[in-house]
């Protein structure tokens, strides 16, 4: 009887949810969109707070003496006796034949691994100084060790610490570029599908022209038009710009054939009788009678945006060093050559992949708890 009780009482809370509750309920049934949720907030976390989750320093190049070092293995057993997490020494050698560099652990130097160690100094955020990382290796007279999670690149920099700061550009210049598009996508084509006649004809026209030019020759000119003396900064708002006057002609297109199908509506209709201004009908009507279509598209559009950066800073044409994003990381990997001598220089992309999965999984879920009533 309790659980027949119960189960009344689940049906009858289910019966007077609100619109978000019921939203919240579905989304909550999508095991993919919750894994890609969790992954998004660790990534996010990891690029607001990178620094202090890089164990070293991201421009350190430790004098040379670890050029294209291969990633390093975290143990936990040494002789045969369990021990807390640590990594072995490195001893760097030269092979007498090709004369390449040639790095082997030294198991009779062990460096363990704690949290919350003093290293490098740094400034969260460009602010806040402080020298306290999340974990890292230490030496026996308590100073910060070598410890390459991801090997090292051409110039000997730790891989896993740039990959953090890389992760803060990349996934930043989506949210950024996306909030661009969606102003400009959903204001444009509300216009445009809503009033009609000269505004929609100036509007498309505008798309056409816009969709009409080539993609990547255009990047390039841009590119080429701003000023190698331009600093990191205006490079990284610039391309984000660049980027969202690209990428909303699509959703002002579907924008436009929404409202040009739900105008018409009774709803609509009573609702301007009833004297409501044309911005309160696109705002609170129009709008929001298809906000599932406008949160996938978001959701979709942030990968988009972290991809098109990735790929202009991969061609050389996007931000440029000493500014660290997955983009520029990559660049390090263009040639067969450099992948089969250091294939970790590859890693940049698996978090490039994970990320937008993780977005297409979440888009997938909110597409969903979107129409609750499906």
């Amino acid at each position: 009887m309790a659980k027949k009780k119960n189960r009344m009482t689940a049906e009858e809370n289910l019966y007077v949810s609100t619109q978000w509750q019921l939203m919240w309920r579905k989304f909550r049934m999508h095991k993919a969109a919750k894994l890609g949720g969790v992954l998004l907030l660790i990534l996010y976390f990891i690029a607001a707070f990178s620094e202090f989750v890089a164990p070293l320093d991201y421009t350190d190049r430790f004098n040379g003496q670890y050029i294209l070092c291969p990633p390093m293995r975290v143990r936990m057993v040494h002789e045969g006796r369990l021990r807390t997490p640590f990594v072995y020494g490195i001893e760097r050698t030269n092979d007498p034949v090709t004369l390449r560099r040639v790095y082997a652990e030294d198991t009779s130097v062990i460096h363990p691994i704690r949290l919350f160690v003093r290293g490098a100094p740094y400034k969260l955020w460009g602010l806040i100084p402080s020298d306290i990382h999340l974990f890292g290796a230490v030496r026996e007279d308590g100073s910060s060790a070598p410890m390459f999670l991801f090997g090292t690149d051409g110039s000997g920099r730790d891989l896993f610490s740039r990959v953090m700061m890389g992760l803060r550009i990349s996934l930043t210049i989506g949210l950024v570029g996306v909030f661009f598009t969606f102003i400009l996508g959903a204001v444009l084509g509300g216009i445009s599908g809503y009033y009609g006649g000269v505004p929609d004809m100036l509007i498309q026209r505008l798309i056409e022209f816009l969709s009409s030019m080539p993609s990547i020759p255009l990047w390039m000119a841009l590119a080429a038009a701003m000023p190698k003396t331009w600093s990191s900064t205006q490079v990284y708002f610039t391309i984000t710009v660049i980027l969202s006057l690209i990428g909303w002609c699509a959703l002002a297109r579907t924008v436009r054939g929404k409202m040009l199908q739900l105008r018409s509506e009774d709803y609509i209709t009573a609702a301007k009788l009833a004297g409501a201004s044309d911005a309160y009908l696109i705002t609170r009507h129009l709008l929001p009678g298809f906000a599932s279509f406008l949160i996938v598209n978001i959701s979709l559009s942030i990968p988009s945006m972290i991809l098109g950066e990735t790929a202009l800073s991969f061609l050389g044409i996007g931000l440029r060093p000493p500014t660290v994003s997955l983009g520029v990381l990559l660049r390090d990997a263009q040639t067969v050559a450099a992948i089969a001598i250091s294939p970790w220089l590859m890693i940049p992309g698996i978090f490039i992949i994970v990320t937008v999965l993780a977005f297409n999984f979440l888009g997938d879920g909110l597409r969903d708890a979107a129409d609750p009533y499906k």
